[in-house]
């Protein structure tokens, strides 16, 4: 029986089923993990640390709120695919920050950056500063949450690097102030969010990891504002949204029906990009995916399961000029360590 319990900031419970584990092929060179062991004497120096992206297995919007923003419900998966951050203290004053991605911020707007900064200003260590190097593979307005997750390991490992001056709880805590998806990546890999999507349920234990799904992701972009602004309330799906977590965690992500794949976000991003659903119909005819749908606010589209003819797949697919395909599976991580590259 899995327990979907919330951290102490929230109060509730819902129990439900977990599908089976699935095998799958690694598709990353592994990491070192890093193990939260408070009985450790002396903090590590470096470390690098995986940084993963996630899908929306279901996206309701629940109502527009008076700030402007919106409310929403959804569970979260961690994927195999994203990014690596290489942090080490340095001596100097200042925190130092690099990335091979044109195009990412490296001033302190970046969330990266942010996060060292937060975590300073959380654990009194005003003195301590970091070297930052992130190596990126997700890209941008893609819907996978790559830039949250970033933030989320800077402050895992941030506060592995201090000598461990926060529990998870506080970092879950203080992850809200940097923005709304940042909170999921302090879970161990699923968990029901809602709210702006600081509000996390952990589903504990988390979907069991090695469910395959491959990524595509069109070289167009979205912004988050501009697909909430194409929003037609009449067209947001009624589903009660702690009806369509419970059937994913009891059904599993395959024997789910289509219906419950629900993404309130697709009509507006398909409406500002009709070549997005016009892709989206070409995937649903791939034989061997068992469902299609895009993640987040887009623009990338995941498909469970996987090609019975990866090679035509891919030929098809990632060799089209202004597409990519990201072969993945689900990932969790062990209570205390952080998560590994597949």
């Amino acid at each position: 029986m899995a327990i979907c319990r919330r951290t102490s900031i929230l109060i509730g419970a819902i129990s439900c089923c977990l599908l089976p584990a699935h095998s799958f092929a690694p598709t990353y060179p592994r990491q070192s993990t890093v193990t939260l062991d408070a009985s450790s004497e002396s903090a590590a120096e470096s470390l690098s640390l995986f940084s993963p992206c996630k899908i929306n297995l279901f996206l309701r919007i629940i109502r527009k709120r008076e700030d402007g923003f919106h409310d929403l419900a959804s569970l979260f998966q961690a994927v195999g695919f994203g990014d690596t951050l290489n942090l080490s203290l340095t001596s100097g004053d200042d925190d130092k920050f690099s990335c091979n991605m044109q195009g990412v911020p490296t001033d302190s707007s970046n969330l990266v950056l942010r996060a060292l900064q937060l975590m300073r200003e959380k654990t009194g260590k005003t003195a301590v500063y970091f070297d930052a190097d992130l190596v990126k593979r997700c890209p941008a307005q893609a819907g996978l949450g790559g830039g949250s997750a970033n933030a989320a390991t800077a402050m895992w490992g941030a506060n592995e690097l201090m000598g461990r001056p926060a529990t998870l709880d506080q970092l879950i805590e203080w992850s809200g102030e940097l923005g709304s998806d940042i909170t999921f990546f302090l879970s161990r890999g699923t968990a029901y969010c809602t709210g702006r999507g600081e509000i996390m349920t952990p589903i504990d234990p988390p979907l069991p990891s090695g469910a395959k799904l491959s990524i595509v992701k069109p070289d167009l972009g979205l912004s988050t504002p501009m697909v909430f602004k194409a929003l037609d309330y009449d067209q947001l799906s009624a589903e009660d949204p702690q009806l369509l977590c419970d059937t994913f965690l009891n059904d599993g992500v395959v024997e789910t029906d289509d219906k419950y794949y629900i993404n309130d976000l697709e009509q507006p991003a398909f409406d500002c990009l009709p070549e997005l659903k016009a892709l989206k119909e070409e995937l649903l005819q791939v034989k061997g995916f068992d469902h299609v749908m895009m993640s987040g606010s887009g623009t990338s589209i995941f498909c469970i399961g996987q090609p019975e003819d990866m090679e035509s797949f891919m030929n098809d697919f990632d060799s089209r000029t202004g597409v990519s395909v990201f072969n993945a599976e689900f990932i969790n991580r062990e209570e205390g360590s952080w998560f590994e590259a597949p």
